[in-house]
């Protein structure tokens, strides 16, 4: 199934939602240090509510790290400098989906790593939407290519 990454996190409540998300689509989430907040929380447990045991989480010490485990497969990064819409993309289940932390979306090191980088629709002028909502948006539309693929 699909690969969720999160970049150096700030927020443990949006963390705790995709947990939440990645537990109830069968999606893995990676998480990149330095994150904003301890992975014992209370903020991240209480927006996980109970489903941390039901998702699979694997952290990484460092991008360079993520990267590497990642080699051969195709990462799609989220960021607002996104060429195409989300939706275009056709996605499959080998896919890995990278979003950028709360405050500082995706450094231009990352960046340049990578070849596909899409955006969310937005109203012009506006910086961007809730990281949960974000991941979300693009898992849910990836699924539904998928045929929901797990689901019931």
């Amino acid at each position: 199934m699909l690969k969720i990454i999160l970049f150096e996190p700030d927020i443990p409540q949006n963390t705790g939602n995709i947990i939440r998300l990645c537990a109830n689509t069968g999606c893995e989430l990676h998480l990149v240090k330095p994150l904003g907040f301890p992975l014992d929380d209370k903020k991240l447990k209480r927006a996980g509510l109970d489903y941390h045991e039901y998702a699979n989480i694997v952290v990484h010490q460092n991008w360079q790290e993520c990267k590497q485990y990642f080699i051969n497969s195709r990462i799609i990064a989220v960021e607002t400098c996104g060429n195409c819409y989300y939706n275009i993309i056709e996605y499959t289940e080998y896919d890995v989906i990278l979003f950028g932390s709360e405050t500082r979306g995706l450094p231009k090191y990352v960046l340049q790593d990578l070849t596909h980088i899409v955006r969310i629709p937005m109203k012009p002028n506006q910086r961007s939407l809730n990281l949960s909502n974000s991941v979300a948006i693009v898992v849910f539309e990836a699924w539904r290519q998928l045929n929901y693929i797990g689901g019931t």
